[in-house]
C-alpha cells in the first residue's frame, strides 16, 4: 500500500481534528502548530497517521502522534523521519517526546531518542499548558534526540 505524507493545510484542520478525536487524543493547540503537522494519507487520500511539533525556540515538542491499526512500523519510521527533516529545516535543533506507554520506549529509542529527567528540560516548556499537563501523568516519561541541522 502507498502511502504519502505532507504537511498539513488550514484546510486540514477539521479532518485532523477529527482523526484526534476520534483517538480520544487532546486536540487543544493543534490550530497553532498546525505548520508543523505531517499528515499520512493511503491511497485513496484517507489519513492513516499525523504526527505534529510544538516549537519552543530551538526545541521541539513532539505531539499528536496517532495512527490507524493498519499503519506499519515501516510508516510510523517515514512519519518520523519526514518529522526529522521538517524540525531541522526549521532549526529546530532538540526534538523532545513523552509518554507513558512502556512499549513505545524500544520504537523510539531506536530512532535515537534517550530518556532524559524531567528537570533537564529546556525552560521554555514550563510555560507550556499542553507540558504542564504531561507533567500530571502518570508514569510519563520524556526521551529528547539531538537533529543534525539541514
Amino acid at each position: 500500500m502507498n502511502v504519502n505524507v505532507r504537511s498539513a493545510k488550514v484546510e486540514d484542520l477539521n479532518v485532523l481534528t477529527t482523526f484526534l478525536e476520534k483517538a480520544n487524543v487532546n486536540k487543544n493547540g493543534i490550530k497553532d502548530i498546525l505548520d508543523t503537522c505531517l499528515i499520512m494519507e493511503d491511497e485513496h487520500g484517507a489519513v492513516k497517521a499525523t504526527l505534529g511539533m510544538e516549537r519552543f525556540g530551538v526545541s521541539g515538542l513532539l505531539r499528536s502522534l496517532v495512527m490507524t491499526a493498519d499503519t506499519s512500523e515501516h510508516d510510523l519510521l517515514r512519519l518520523f523521519q519526514e518529522m526529522f527533516l521538517l524540525a531541522s529545516q526549521q532549526g529546530v535543533k532538540d526534538l523532545y517526546l513523552a509518554t507513558n506507554k512502556l512499549g513505545a520506549m524500544r520504537f523510539v529509542e531506536v530512532l535515537g531518542f534517550e530518556m532524559v529527567d524531567k528537570d533537564q528540560l529546556p525552560m521554555a516548556f514550563a510555560g507550556s499548558d499542553h507540558v504542564k499537563h504531561i507533567l500530571t501523568v502518570d508514569n510519563s516519561v520524556f526521551l529528547k534526540r539531538h537533529l543534525a541541522l539541514q
